[in-house]
């Protein structure tokens, strides 16, 4: 997958878009120097990615999140720090974005600073197994929300499709048509099925995966943090 200067992950909630943002600027940083990761979603103060503090610290990661992250305290405020993600073109950005309209009002302060910063990316993640993004009707409703909130449109997608800890391999290969039909109904490319690396153990797993699923991306999950 390419490496933009700035990636945006939204998606309802639910969808898995922070655990994808953390061990895509994990990922990221394998490959370039300056790597920050910001948590834009000001929505929902129990999912946030403080939680990875740690190991995003341990790699060499900037985190950008509010002061209130990991507390009980709720306040819908746009971290110190954000503007930076723009503003420097040697950081290669990462941003978890709300999981609704409200949450992606957050993107529109800096929508024309987004179009200004070179190559981006704003992937739409869904997971097929959560209520709300079952069906394809309801996921262009979030898409339509979602860009119309942050005055950005999206340029792909991402199947997050996944049980949590329970798992297989099975369960996310059988959401592959349903990834394709959404590709084809929202004019978005398909970009990626995010999957647990410890379903892809064996070079059998591996190859099933490549030849159903297209381009896989291999991920730790953070269930006890997310």
């Amino acid at each position: 997958m390419r490496l933009a200067r700035v990636t945006v992950f939204a998606g309802h909630f639910g969808s898995g878009k922070t655990s994808i943002a953390v061990a895509y600027a994990l990922w990221a940083k394998q490959q370039k120097n300056r790597v920050v990761l910001c948590d834009l979603d000001i929505v929902n103060p129990y999912f946030r990615m403080a939680g990875a503090a740690d190991a995003l610290k341990r790699a060499g990661v900037g985190l950008i999140a509010s002061r209130f992250a990991g507390t009980n305290v709720e306040a819908p405020a746009i971290p110190v720090g954000t503007l930076a993600i723009f503003d420097d073109t040697d950081i290669t950005g990462i941003i978890d974005l709300g999981g609704d309209d409200r949450g992606a009002l957050a993107l529109g302060r800096y929508a024309g600073l987004l179009q200004k910063s070179g190559a981006f990316e704003m992937l739409l993640v869904t997971n097929q197994y959560r209520p709300l993004t079952r069906n394809l009707d309801d996921l262009c409703q979030i898409k339509n929300e979602i860009e119309t909130a942050s005055m950005v449109g999206f340029t792909g997608l991402i199947n997050n499709s996944n049980l949590a800890t329970e798992t297989t391999l099975q369960d996310v290969i059988a959401t592959a048509d349903f990834a394709t039909e959404a590709s084809e109904k929202l004019a978005l490319p398909l970009k990626m099925t995010a999957i647990d690396n410890r379903l892809l153990q064996s070079e059998e797993a591996q190859e099933e995966a490549r030849l159903t699923l297209g381009e896989v991306f291999p991920m730790a999950l953070y269930p006890n943090k997310f």
